[in-house]
């Protein structure tokens, strides 16, 4: 299912790395070209062949000539540290400054979120 919230071929990227990340795709596989996946997907093919260029762009696939787009060696290796950065860049640097200003030490966030974490 794509995230209706995004433009259409960031979701279709993400689908595809969200299948790298969770061994779908393997490294050196083929991805779906264009046609497979804007059929599965009822979208334009256009749409699809930009998420997939998206990655292509990126190093995530590799386009092969006549082939296909393949899952770049190190694809899911490269999508983690990314994801991470993201991680701390939209979650834990905001997540430090509020707690700054309201107070919350550095123990007792760590508390707060190891009291979360088990629930």
């Amino acid at each position: 299912m794509l995230d209706e919230s995004k433009p259409l071929f960031i979701a279709v990227a993400e689908q595809i790395e969200d299948g790298i990340l969770d061994g779908t795709y393997p490294e050196d596989t083929p991805v779906p070209s264009t046609n497979e996946l804007a059929a599965f997907l009822r979208i334009n093919p256009a749409t699809a062949g930009k998420g997939l260029n998206r990655l292509a762009d990126a190093e995530i696939l590799v386009k092969r000539r006549g082939v296909g787009m393949f899952v770049a060696p190190d694809a899911a290796e490269l999508l983690r540290r990314r994801r991470r950065d993201a991680f701390v860049q939209d979650y834990i640097t905001p997540l430090l400054r509020e707690s700054e200003q309201l107070g919350i030490t550095t123990r007792e966030l760590t508390d707060l979120i190891t009291k979360e974490a088990s629930r």
